[in-house]
């Protein structure tokens, strides 16, 4: 895991790395944007989509870079991928795909890598990349490591997420998470990449059908 001093470092590296020969002088510079970016992940609506959950998520991609075509772009989009969050909202995705786009343009990357990085972060809505999509493979297998936690960090993670949902009723919140719970398991694979196909695909399942159970009407 990486303190605030370590990500921000990690991103001015990142975004140094992607860009190319071709990145124009007047490029704003790497550091303009670690910032903003750890400024929103640390914002007070947030109790599971934090920094702590980036840093998750960007160790993950550490461990699965050799499967992406590009792991500098991947982990642009690990960074942007829930820079804007609103519980509330249903266009979190889109609006973070958005910001990207405009950050990066203003980063100097091409518009190929700019596309890509939004593309990859539209991706995180569905978390079903297409066959052979080996960065989509590793953003969303380093997004969905959670889900295979073991037992204690797994029910520390659903109960960080029911207090972001706190503004909804227990009801309605239960309806919803279980149907959440419900689309992720009718997925073929939860996880597409070798690794997480080997050592992560098992607990997850577990976890999610036991939350599932919690969540279900209790009969007789």
């Amino acid at each position: 895991m990486r303190d605030d001093h370590e990500l921000r470092s990690a991103w001015i590296r990142t975004l140094r790395a992607a860009r190319t020969t071709t990145t124009p002088t007047s490029a704003a510079p790497a550091e303009a944007y670690a910032d903003d970016l750890l400024g929103r992940w640390a914002e007070p609506q947030r109790r599971y989509h934090t920094t702590a959950h980036l840093k998750a998520v960007l160790d993950h991609v550490d461990e699965l870079e050799e499967h992406a075509d590009d792991p500098d772009l991947v982990r642009l989009a690990a960074w942007f991928h829930d820079a804007v969050y609103l519980p509330e909202r249903s266009t979190n995705e889109e609006r973070s795909a958005r910001l990207a786009e405009r950050a990066l343009n203003e980063a100097g990357l091409t518009d190929d890598q700019i596309q890509e990085v939004s593309r990859l972060v539209l991706l995180t809505v569905t978390h079903d990349p297409a066959e052979g999509d080996r960065n989509g493979e590793v953003l969303c297998d380093a997004d969905l490591a959670i889900l295979a936690a073991p037992p204690e960090a797994y029910a520390a993670y659903a109960a960080a997420v029911r207090e972001e949902y706190g503004f909804v009723p227990d009801e309605p919140f239960r309806e919803g998470r279980a149907a959440v719970l419900r689309q992720l398991l009718s997925l073929p694979r939860l996880f597409r990449t070798p690794y997480g196909a080997e050592h992560w695909e098992g607990p997850a399942r577990e976890n999610l059908t036991a939350e599932l159970a919690l969540l279900s009407p209790q009969t007789g």
